[in-house]
Formats: structure tokens, C-alpha cells, sequence
């Protein structure tokens, strides 16, 4: 017997249509690599198999779920997370301790562990995820692959017969990345049950032993669809300084991260800024953006508006519908936030249908969209985005395209912080953010 069945499953969000249609799936040992469009239902199956769909966000259920031989409708979540353990898109979201021990026993300790056995669990499962070396290191001073693979270890604790992971590489560098597949391989090899849902699916193909596409609800066997390259329109040369730094440290406090000598964004040009997590590329969006004083130097920037989206999207979505983000960012910068302005935004940013859902219960490519289209509804001169494309799929990712090339072709300067190739292949310029310093690399 298969350790998930799925059988003829529908579900629905409160308020919203349904994001699974008479789904049918079996889940068993070894690495299920999950795939499909953003919105397409690939989240929210993995939520079925750990209970948060329906017991956390509602809605509306129709067929059967079991997991380890537990009925996912008739079973608490508490019960089922000692079966499935579940790795979320941001693994800063479940960090509840200051150092990282701490944080791997917290699940332990939760569910009244022994400390004798709690203590060795933490010590296998910080084994199996490559990070004994890091045990006593707080998590603020981790990468973001580090953070993935504490996470991780955190989920094994428990010992699961089954471990969720979703979009676990979407914001991390290639060697982060690689440490992450090469650990969840590794535990599909010891056994355990593995589910992965990606959109950059190059490295984990060939680790794959299970390939399951969804789509607008539907669960089906197959291979990903083939990636296409992203469409530019044509632009004019950028124009006139939008900012500028010069003799520039930046850092956490007062301990320097990065040092520039010299750096400029022009009007009309889309920078895109590429390195290591951990590298500095964040540091330097925000000081950009005014939200983090340099060290020492000196940052100039044009009069306007500048927006800035961070890493983390829901830290900008606190209001009970997407159509009321977007509108609180029109009427706070004093326009338009009329329903046919609004809903002008939403559509330019493929979320004409979800105007009305609240954002928690959008898929992670979904709620980034929705973040931008509340940072970006009026147009900033600066615009700096911050791993905007973690999980978007293709279509997604040309929506941001077209979207930055509507920005750039009225004037605005916008900055990105990405690991996606796919974007930095369409930048005007390209810079490397890497051992203190920063290298142009392209243009």
C-alpha cells in the first residue's frame, strides 16, 4: 500500500474556486519531484498531506486523503506532523530559536520528547542534513541554503515516514542549492519518503524517481513542460543617473558586509544583481532603499518614490484581500484606488481572478505577484526587488518581465537581486555581488 493516497479529491479555499478538481495521486519511498504552473494546486496539495489543508485554512472538501495510514480529514495536524514533515518555501518562517541546536530539538521538545532520546535525535538528524559544523551557530548569521538544510533537519527530528519540501531552492545560490538536493537524495536513498514541488527542475530530474505534473487542480504523471526563453521588448538607451554611491561600506550594524567604490543606476535600466547567498545583495538593496544607513560613503538618490520588495512577500500582505493591498498602496501615495484601478493592476499582473483571495491562501509564485503589484501600483523612480522570481513559473516570470519592462519604459530605475540566470539574461547590466565587493560582470 502506497504511504499517500489521493483519491478524487476537491478542494476549494474559502471564497475562492476550487484549487483541486477529483485529484488522484499515490505518494510512496524514494523522491517525488511535484511540477506545474503557479496557482495550478501544487501547494495546496502538499498542505493536504500534512492537514493544513483543511484544518488551518478551511474551505471546502470533497473525496479522500490518508497518510501513514491516517485519515487526513478525521486527523489532527499535530498527529500528522509526527508523520510528515514539511519544509515551507521560507524557512525563516518556522525558526522559533536563537541558535541552531535549539531550533532542531524545538519540534522535539513540543510534542514532550524525553530529553535522553530528544537529544539523540537531533544529533542523527543534524547528521543526515550535513550541519553538525553549524550546531552552535545563531540562525540570523546562516545562508540561505544553511537556514534550508536547519529546517530540514528540524522536520527530521520528528522521523517522519514522509518529508515535504516546497519550492526549497527557489531563493538559494547554486552551491546552497546543490547541498539541499544532494541532502533530500541522500534520504530518498535511506528510504525515507521525499516530495519536492519545483519550478527549477534541472537538478532535480535526474534525481527523481516520480514525476507528478498538477495542473488547474488536476494530478497527473508526466514530466515537466519544457522551459521557453523570456521575450524583451525593445526599450531606448537609459537615460539620465537615477542613484548613485560611491566609497560605500554597508554591513549589519557596524560590521561591514560589503564595500563599493563606486555604483550607479540609470533611468530606464534594469540592473541585476547576482552572487552567493549571504554575498551582500540584500545589504545593498536596502541601503539602497534608504531602510539600512551606511557604514561609511555616500548614497545619492533622484527625488521620487522608491519601492522595495523583500525576500519575504507575506511581510508586506497583512490585509484580507489582494485587491486591498493594492488599493491601500494607491490611496497612501494619494491616486486613484478606484475598483477599475485596482483591478487594472491586478491584471497587469496576472491576478485579475484572485482579487478577492486572501493572500495566505495564494500559492508562493502567486502571493510574490501580489506583493509586487502592491509595491509597484504606482510607479516608483527606483524599483528594488529582492528574489522576486521564487516560485514562478514560466508564465509568471514573463507577467515580472513585462511588468519591469512597463517600469522601464516610463523612467523608473529598477534593481534586482536574483540567483535566476533567466533574468539576469535580460538585464541591461550585470553585477556580482561576492567577497565584500561588487564586480560588474556584463554591461
Amino acid at each position: 500500500m502506497a504511504l499517500a493516497q489521493i483519491h478524487r479529491l476537491s478542494y476549494a479555499y474559502p471564497g475562492g474556486s476550487r484549487a483541486l478538481r477529483e485529484a488522484e495521486a499515490e505518494l510512496d519511498a524514494g523522491l517525488t519531484l511535484i511540477t506545474g504552473p503557479s496557482g495550478g494546486g501544487k501547494s495546496t496539495l502538499l498542505r493536504v498531506l500534512n492537514g493544513l489543508v483543511p484544518h488551518f485554512h478551511g474551505g471546502r472538501w470533497q473525496g479522500t486523503a490518508r497518510v501513514a495510514g491516517l485519515d487526513v480529514l478525521a486527523t489532527p495536524t499535530a498527529r500528522l506532523a509526527r508523520e510528515v514533515g514539511f519544509v515551507f518555501q521560507d524557512p525563516e518562517r518556522q525558526s522559533v530559536a536563537g541558535r541552531v541546536e535549539q531550533d532542531v530539538a524545538f519540534a522535539l521538545e513540543n510534542v514532550g520528547t524525553p530529553p535522553r532520546e530528544a537529544a539523540r535525535r537531533v544529533a542523527e538528524a543534524m547528521e543526515v542534513a550535513g550541519i553538525c559544523h553549524l550546531r552552535d551557530r545563531r540562525l540570523p548569521t546562516l545562508s540561505g541554503g544553511e537556514r534550508q538544510r536547519v529546517a530540514i533537519a528540524g522536520a527530521l527530528a520528528l522521523q517522519p515516514a514522509l518529508l515535504v519540501l516546497d519550492e526549497p531552492t527557489s531563493q538559494l545560490d547554486e552551491q546552497g542549492a546543490d547541498a539541499v538536493l544532494a541532502c533530500c537524495a541522500d534520504l530518498a536513498r535511506r528510504g525515507l519518503a521525499v516530495v519536492v514541488s519545483e519550478h527549477r527542475v534541472e537538478r532535480l530530474l535526474p534525481l527523481a524517481t516520480a514525476t507528478l505534473r498538477v495542473e488547474q487542480g488536476a494530478v497527473a504523471r508526466g514530466a515537466p513542460a519544457p522551459a521557453t526563453p523570456l521575450r524583451r521588448r525593445h526599450r531606448a538607451p537609459p537615460g539620465a543617473t537615477a542613484w548613485e554611491v560611491s566609497a560605500l561600506v554597508a554591513g549589519l550594524g557596524r560590521k561591514p558586509l560589503i564595500e563599493i567604490s563606486s555604483l550607479l543606476g540609470r533611468r530606464g535600466e534594469l540592473l541585476v544583481l547576482e552572487g552567493p547567498n549571504g554575498g551582500g545583495k540584500t545589504t545593498l538593496l536596502r541601503t539602497l532603499a534608504g531602510l539600512v544607513a551606511p557604514i561609511s560613503g555616500r548614497v545619492e538618490r533622484a527625488p521620487g518614490r522608491v519601492g522595495y520588495l523583500p525576500q519575504d512577500p507575506a511581510a508586506l500582505l497583512h490585509r484580507p484581500t489582494v485587491a486591498a493591498e493594492v488599493a491601500a498602496t494607491l490611496r497612501l501615495a494619494g491616486a486613484d484606488a478606484s475598483p477599475g484601478v485596482v483591478a487594472e493592476v491586478l491584471q497587469g499582473f496576472g491576478l485579475a481572478e484572485l482579487g478577492q483571495r486572501h493572500p495566505r491562501d495564494l500559492s508562493g509564485g502567486q502571493r510574490e505577484r501580489a506583493a509586487m503589484a502592491a509595491v509597484l501600483a504606482v510607479r516608483p523612480e527606483i524599483a528594488l526587488l529582492d528574489e522576486p522570481t521564487r516560485g514562478m513559473d514560466a508564465a509568471s516570470l514573463q507577467l515580472l518581465v513585462d511588468a519591469v519592462d512597463g517600469l522601464l519604459e516610463a523612467g523608473t530605475s529598477v534593481v534586482i537581486a536574483t540567483h535566476d540566470r533567466r533574468l539576469a539574461a535580460v538585464a541591461d547590466r550585470v553585477a556580482r555581488v561576492a567577497g565584500g565587493g561588487l564586480s560588474v560582470v556584463r554591461g
